[in-house]
C-alpha cells in the first residue's frame, strides 16, 4: 500500500505541474480539437460543389437529361454557355469542368454509333479534376443507358453490377481522417508529455530531491506513466465524443469502452517509450528531435496513413513490434466495423506484451541513469 500511495501522490504532483503550465494545457486542447478537425477535413477526397458548365449543341432530350444529372453535393447547378465562351471561361477559372455535347448526339446514339462528348478540365484543381472526371464519365454512361432502356423498352445491359459499401456507405474519408488523427495525437502527446516531465524534473533539480527520498525508480516512473497517460486518455475520449461524433458526425459502430481500454493499454507502451526517450535526451530540444525520429515511422508505417497490407513484407514484419500498428488495427476494427473483444483480443495481447517490454527497458535505463547521477 505504501508503494501505491507513493505512485499516486507523485502522479498527482505531475498533474498539478501540468495544470500550472497553461501553454501546454492549451496545446493539448488544441491538438485534440482543432488539429483533429483540420486533419479530417484536409484528408477529404470527395468531390464537393465542383463548378461545371455545359455547351449543349444538340438540344435534344438526351442532352437535357445529361445536363440535369449533375447536381449537389457533388456538382453545382450546371450553367449553360455558348461554345465561343469556353476558352475565356476556363482561362478565368470560372469552371472546373466544361462539357461540350456535339450536334446530333442523340441521333448518333440511337443509331448505335459512338459519338464523343468533350470534357474540358481545369487540372490546376488536382484532386477535384482527377475525381470529377471519373464521376462525369459514370454519370454520362448511366444516363445514356437509362435513355436507351426507356426508348427501346428493354435493358441494354447484359450484366448490372451493384456495389454495396460496408462500414462506410457514403465513402466519407473525413470519418477515417478524424479517428486516425486522434491516434496520431495520442501517440505524439503521450510520448512528449512523459519525456518532457522527466526532463523538466532534471532541469529544475527536483529529480535529485526525489532520489534522496524513500522512493524507488519504478515508483517515479509509474507515477509519470499513469498521470500523463490519464491526461491523454481523457483528452482522446472527449475528442472522440465531441469532435468525431459531434462535429464530424461519424457514427461509432462498436463499443467505445472497449476502444478506451485499448487506448489505455496502448498508452502504457507509449508513455514508457516517452520515459525512455526522456532518459536518453538531456534537454528539451534533444527530446524534440528524438520524438520526430520515432514518431514519423510509427505514424506512416502503422496503417493509419496507407494500408498496412500494401506495404512490403519486410516492413510489415518489422512493424509488428510497433504498438501503433496494433492500436490502429484495434481502432479501425472497433469504431468502423463494430468488432468485439473476441476479434481484437490478439491485438490487445500484443499491446500488453510490447508495453511490458518497453516499460522494463525504460526502467532499466532509468535506473542506470539515476545510479550514474
Amino acid at each position: 500500500m505504501a508503494h501505491l500511495a507513493n505512485i499516486f501522490n507523485l502522479g498527482v504532483k505531475e498533474l498539478r505541474s501540468l495544470y500550472r503550465d497553461p501553454v501546454l494545457m492549451v496545446f493539448i486542447v488544441f491538438a485534440f480539437s482543432f488539429m483533429v478537425y483540420a486533419a479530417a477535413q484536409g484528408m477529404s477526397q470527395e468531390l464537393n460543389n465542383a463548378s461545371i458548365a455545359v455547351v449543349d449543341e444538340d438540344q435534344s432530350p438526351l442532352s437535357s437529361r445529361i445536363t440535369n444529372a449533375f447536381y449537389k453535393p457533388y456538382f453545382k447547378t450546371p450553367e449553360r454557355i455558348r461554345l465561343a465562351e469556353v476558352d475565356k471561361a476556363m482561362d478565368a477559372g470560372r469552371y472546373t469542368f466544361v462539357l461540350d455535347i456535339p450536334p446530333n448526339f442523340q441521333r448518333d446514339v440511337m443509331a448505335g454509333k459512338r459519338p464523343e462528348i468533350q470534357v474540358n478540365v481545369d487540372a490546376t484543381m488536382m484532386s477535384q479534376a482527377f475525381t470529377g472526371a471519373g464521376y462525369i464519365q459514370n454519370i454520362i454512361n448511366d444516363e445514356i443507358t437509362g435513355f436507351l432502356s426507356d426508348e427501346r423498352g428493354y435493358n441494354t445491359e447484359s450484366i448490372k453490377l451493384v456495389s454495396r459499401y460496408k462500414f462506410n456507405p457514403t465513402l466519407n474519408s473525413i470519418w477515417f481522417g478524424g479517428v486516425m488523427e486522434i491516434s496520431n495525437m495520442v501517440t505524439m502527446l503521450s510520448i512528449a508529455l512523459t519525456g518532457a516531465a522527466l526532463i523538466r524534473e532534471r532541469e529544475r533539480g527536483t529529480l535529485e530531491h526525489l532520489m534522496v527520498m524513500p522512493l524507488t525508480p519504478s515508483e517515479i516512473m509509474l507515477s509519470k506513466v499513469w498521470a500523463m497517460g490519464l491526461v491523454v486518455l481523457v483528452a482522446a475520449g472527449l475528442s472522440l465524443r465531441f469532435v468525431v461524433q459531434g462535429v464530424l458526425e461519424m457514427p461509432i459502430a462498436g463499443s467505445v469502452p472497449l476502444y478506451m481500454l485499448g487506448t489505455a493499454i496502448f498508452l502504457f507502451s507509449t508513455t514508457s517509450l516517452g520515459i525512455f526517450l526522456g532518459t536518453v535526451a538531456r534537454t528539451m530540444p534533444q527530446l524534440g528531435l528524438l520524438i520526430i525520429l520515432v514518431f514519423m515511422p510509427l505514424q506512416l508505417l502503422s496503417g493509419g496513413s496507407t494500408p498496412y497490407e500494401s506495404m512490403p513484407d519486410i516492413v510489415q514484419t518489422m512493424m509488428l513490434v510497433a504498438p501503433t500498428t496494433h492500436f490502429v488495427s484495434i481502432a479501425q476494427a472497433i469504431l468502423y466495423r463494430g468488432a468485439g473483444f473476441a476479434v481484437v483480443w490478439p491485438s490487445l495481447l500484443a499491446l500488453v506484451v510490447i508495453g511490458m517490454v518497453f516499460f522494463f527497458a525504460s526502467l532499466a535505463l532509468f535506473r542506470k541513469s539515476l545510479a550514474a547521477a
